[in-house]
């Protein structure tokens, strides 16, 4: 499918997502800190430089962004219709950064909680779950552990 803006301006639009601060991540520090949690942010001394780190419980938080990161099986981890070579070779170089992430952080004996950006989109009630998850004693976990199964309106 060809695109519905001209290149400028989809230039523009690309050049606006942010990679901190987005709104899946902040309101996940809302709900953390909320519950009592405390954490740092963005340290850039651990591998892949996570969203959030929760040091007492030794776990890390990347907050993804489906199509980006490439959640599987959800509709927001759409290819763009032009360029899709292109496009494939840097989705699966995001792909393969995060796994190296994740295992070089589970090598140092950190947890590691992938939230998806989709959780926030059509499971916000069920925000209690990732309570449970910084409790549990996994070494990786995402959140939602399912895409949503629907297509959004």
């Amino acid at each position: 499918m060809p695109d519905v803006v001209d290149h400028s301006t989809r230039s523009r639009m690309m050049r606006a997502i942010k990679s901190h601060d987005t709104h899946p991540e902040i309101a996940l520090r809302k709900y953390l800190h909320a519950q009592g949690y405390r954490f740092r942010l963005h340290r850039k001394d651990l591998p892949g430089s996570p969203d959030i780190v929760l040091p007492r419980h030794h776990l890390v938080i990347f907050v993804h962004g489906c199509f980006w990161h490439r959640h599987a099986g959800c509709f927001y981890a759409t290819t763009p219709g032009t360029r899709t070579s292109f496009w494939k070779n840097k989705f699966e170089a995001n792909v393969s950064r995060d796994q190296r992430a994740c295992e070089n952080l589970e090598q140092l004996g950190w947890r590691v909680l992938v939230v998806w950006e989709c959780g926030f989109k059509h499971c916000r009630e069920q925000l209690s779950g990732i309570s449970q998850l910084i409790q549990a004693v996994n070494q990786y976990q995402e959140w939602p552990s399912q895409p949503p199964r629907f297509r959004p309106s």
